[in-house]
């Protein structure tokens, strides 16, 4: 057990008077102490300051009681609830809901300890996105946004966001200004505050870590460095930083044998996300009002998360290029088997793409533009005939009816629970948008 609290020990919250038993220490960091408490007989986490540290952030407590009279972004972030206060100890600690074990901390992914899908990284760069837009929305900036602050469901995508007492409003002065690798170039070398710009970098370098495996400006020149101080740290990632696929300077590529991960999954992905990397990491780097925005990352996630499909030999998950198929007139084989797919059943709803996997749902987002990013509830499925095990089609689990226009010109309803054969050239009529069939 840690030396701060004691099991058993009781702990009074501040506005809410919650008595909190400690029961648990979970761990321990730089600034202070994680544990488990039971308020009345449920579960939830008490993180509680080491002194020295309060002693150099003396606006840590204001902080903390502007995120709880802010209320969470969303449910994503592992809020605080209420400042808690000891008689036997000195400081504070605050209270926020417990993290479930079922999430992963970003440095097991790094480390292969976790094997997530593409859908379920993809969904995870969604919710990032997501959840610092609305943080952000709050006129409020993380601060440090980096591996020890997200935790991801390697099943399902999910994440949450804990040490929120980092939040702070945007442009303010304090302690925290990140950590090393995340950093903007402006904040490495002094130039800038941590803000809502500083953390669009810091989210572009860790959805690139998530989905490359690799951080964007590490290849040949952080090689080159023999002694990695803070002086190398200083020209690398703000001095002199390089993408290192950056298409006008090759200075800094990947080393093959050496620095591979990046190298393997650059071309797995498709032209469009490769592009936002670029300008993330090129304009980006410079221009802090040219970054790449949350909403832009999030939208841009669910085309990636639309356009993946299995291969039909070896069943790994690919990622459909519509760019590809225009410059060479074929989607890219398969990155792991190299099997050339064919024919691919998807549907278009107006401008967005959908790949018709054998587990593919679509949901108001693709439908209805008022309820962007509504995952509640799926309105339609990819399902098999009941009798024909070959025959695909996508059913309606929505409460509407849909008007289905054949290619002959002829029409039918199909009625919640019915389904309709999944064929080159329909049109489905959703209600507010009408999506068409191709293979």
């Amino acid at each position: 057990m840690s030396e701060l609290l004691k099991t058993n020990q009781i702990i009074i919250s501040d506005k809410l008077n919650y008595k909190c038993e400690v029961k648990e220490f979970l761990g321990s960091g730089t600034q202070g102490e994680v544990y488990r408490i039971l308020i009345d007989g449920k579960d939830f986490a008490l993180k509680w300051f080491f002194s020295e540290f309060l002693k150099n952030d003396p606006h840590q407590k204001d902080r903390i009681e502007l995120a709880i009279k802010k209320s969470p972004p969303n449910e994503n972030f592992l809020w605080p609830i209420d400042i808690a206060y000891s008689k036997e100890v000195p400081g504070f600690g605050y209270i926020m809901k417990l993290r479930e074990k079922r999430f992963k901390g970003l440095s097991d992914l790094m480390q292969r300890k976790v094997e997530p899908t593409f859908h379920a990284l993809t969904k995870a760069c969604f919710e990032l996105a997501n959840s610092y837009l609305h943080l952000h929305s709050n006129g409020l900036c993380y601060r440090d946004i980096s591996f020890g602050n997200v935790f991801l469901d390697p099943d399902t995508g999910e994440i949450r966001i804990c040490d929120n007492d980092n939040v702070d409003i945007d442009k303010n002065k304090g302690s925290i200004m990140g950590t090393p690798r995340f950093m903007a170039p402006e904040i490495v070398t002094g130039k800038a505050p941590p803000s809502i710009q500083t953390d669009l970098f810091s989210l572009a370098v860790l959805l690139f870590y998530i989905l490359m495996m690799h951080h964007p400006l590490e290849g040949k020149k952080e090689l080159e460095i023999h002694c990695f101080d803070l002086p190398a740290m200083r020209k690398l990632y703000g001095e002199n930083p390089v993408f290192i696929f950056d298409p006008n300077n090759d200075s800094n590529r990947p080393v093959q044998g050496i620095q591979d991960n990046p190298l393997i999954f650059w071309p797995i992905y498709p032209n469009f996300l490769r592009n936002m990397f670029i300008n993330a990491f090129t304009k980006g780097l410079k221009m802090p009002d040219a970054r790449v925005r949350e909403s832009e990352w999030r939208s841009a996630m669910i085309k990636l998360y639309d356009s993946i499909f299995y291969c039909s030999k070896c069943g790994a998950e690919n990622f459909y290029d519509a760019d590809e198929l225009k410059i060479h007139g074929k989607i890219k084989p398969c990155w792991k088997c190299k099997y050339e797919m064919q024919n691919l059943p998807r549907i278009k709803i107006e401008d967005h793409l959908i790949i018709l996997n054998f587990n593919t749902k679509l949901y108001f987002h693709h439908i209805d533009d008022q309820r962007l990013y509504d995952f509640s509830k799926p309105i339609a499925e990819v399902t098999k005939h009941p009798q024909k095990q070959n025959i695909w089609g996508l059913k309606n689990l929505s409460n509407d009816k849909w008007v289905v226009t054949f290619p002959d010109g002829s029409l039918k309803d199909i009625k919640p629970d019915q389904s309709v054969t999944l064929s080159i050239g329909i049109k489905i009529n959703f209600g507010k948008k009408v999506g068409e069939i191709s293979i």
